[in-house]
Order: structure tokens, then sequence, then C-alpha cells
């Protein structure tokens, strides 16, 4: 089931106005939850959420920054 490309652009503004921040948040605290690691295993460990968080929504943030394809 394909969405339209007005259903993905919204999808993806609500995903990146809410979900994001969300996400944000929660990486934040789970990542506080350890002790406190070096510099950059926290920059590592934040940068692999970061790309865990967008591979899942790829297919949705296709495309969006063109031109509806269905207007002619």
């Amino acid at each position: 089931m394909a969405l339209s490309y007005k259903a993905r652009k919204r999808w993806s503004l609500l995903l990146l106005v809410v979900g994001l921040p969300v996400y944000i948040i929660v990486a934040v605290t789970l990542v506080g939850l350890l002790e406190r690691p070096s510099f950059v295993l926290e920059l590592l460990i934040y940068l692999g959420l970061g790309v865990v968080w967008a591979l899942p929504f790829k297919f949705l943030f296709k495309g969006i920054g063109q031109a509806d394809p269905d207007q002619k």
C-alpha cells in the first residue's frame, strides 16, 4: 500500500515535529542512565542512534522536497 505524496508529506512533517524531539529525549535519557562515557564514545552513540532513527523512515522522506509528481 503506497502512500500518496500529500500523505507522505503530512506524515513526515508530523514525524519531524513530534517524533524526532521525543526520540531525542528518550535517547538522551537512556544514555544518561549509563555512567558518563568518554566524549568520543558518546558522540558515536548519538550518531548511531541518529542513523537508527532515520533508516526505518527513509521511504517516507524520499522525494518530499520535490514537486508533487501527481500535479500536471
